[in-house]
């Protein structure tokens, strides 16, 4: 077993999966990779379980019953990792937005002492390739209203391209987080922060999928602004 591992969560990504698993396994540095399927109509956990026959040992695949939100999907997957006594615990999407060859940049900045390390498209100017204008504007300033509620520092604050060592998802209580989308990973960031983790902005570039389609929702966008400030309230009642 590795000391770290990469956990993927996964719904209707045939097109990607293998291609992530095998970029992640080629790696100088070893991972063992989870993926978190949501019962996928098209196939996406058969090819999983295909591929474990190669990679035994190294790759593991876990099952829900369907679709509950990439939220769910972590923390159910951070579960499984704390349980099997992993050092570092990444999250990484399946599409390639997120360059497997930076797991070995988190890896190292949490190695030399950071708690958290986020892959940033922000914290070097604006490091975002495909994605068309209004969606960048949207991310960008999302993360400016983050820090304004919050008084964080982070550039990026809804980043889904991280690595938690072990002790810093230990101190949260998974079972009371419920968002599933930016909300989400906003939530983690701030928890780590208000627990006093050192947090470290790792600078990648990211690049929209080509393959398969987008999750996001305005749903997912609705609760991300109104979330923030529901945990901004809650840290001030001391109810976090």
């Amino acid at each position: 077993m590795s000391k770290g591992i990469v956990i993927v969560p996964t719904y209707n990504e045939i097109d990607n999966i293998e291609a992530i698993i095998r970029a992640v396994f080629l790696l100088d540095t070893a991972f063992d990779v989870l993926i978190v399927d949501d019962n996928s109509p098209d196939g996406t956990a058969k090819k999983v379980a295909e591929l474990q026959n190669e990679y035994a040992g190294r790759l593991f695949l876990e099952v829900r019953a369907g679709k509950s939100g990439l939220g769910t999907a972590y923390v159910h997957g951070f579960k499984w990792a704390i349980a099997q006594k992993y050092d570092y615990i990444f999250e990484m999407d399946a599409d390639f937005s997120h360059n497997p060859n930076d797991l070995e940049k988190l890896y190292e900045a949490c190695v030399k002492g950071a708690d958290v390390a986020i892959g940033s498209r922000y914290v070097t100017g604006v490091n975002v390739v495909n994605w068309p204008l209004n969606r960048v504007l949207m991310s960008y300033y999302a993360s400016a209203y983050v820090r304004a509620i919050t008084g964080m520092t982070i550039r990026d604050a809804t980043a889904g391209f991280i690595c938690y060592k072990r002790k810093v998802l230990e101190s949260v209580n998974l079972d009371r987080i419920k968002f599933v989308g930016y909300a989400f990973q906003i939530e983690m960031k701030y928890r780590a922060y208000a627990n006093g983790f050192n947090i470290v902005e790792v600078p990648i570039i990211f690049t929209d999928r080509t393959k398969g389609e987008s999750k996001m929702s305005n749903a997912i966008i609705k609760e991300a602004i109104f979330g923030v400030v529901a945990l901004r309230i809650k840290k001030m009642l001391n109810r976090l």
